[in-house]
């Protein structure tokens, strides 16, 4: 069986490029002197390193979650080495 499915940690460097995701710094409210600690022990965060049943995407995928249930997460994926959410 491949380990492709289980989730990784995402590591500090990752939360970081996070945290500037437009959408991410909206959503959660981030300002500038927010650090990457702070964020990620505020939300819930696993990476996958993806692979879609089709041609569509492979590369890592980090899902993001709040406190809060309410909301569907955020799925990022990289786009031109740049994080972006995936579409709905």
């Amino acid at each position: 069986m491949s380990d492709t499915t289980k989730p990784f940690e995402i590591t500090p460097a990752e939360w970081q490029e996070i945290m500037q995701v437009p959408e991410v710094r909206d959503g959660w409210g981030i300002d500038d002197d927010d650090s990457a600690e702070d964020f990620s022990n505020m939300v819930y965060g696993v990476k996958f390193h993806y692979a879609s049943d089709g041609p569509d995407y492979s590369g890592d995928l980090f899902i993001l979650q709040g406190g809060a249930l309410d909301g569907p997460p955020v799925m990022l994926i990289r786009n031109t080495g740049m994080l972006r959410p995936v579409d709905y």
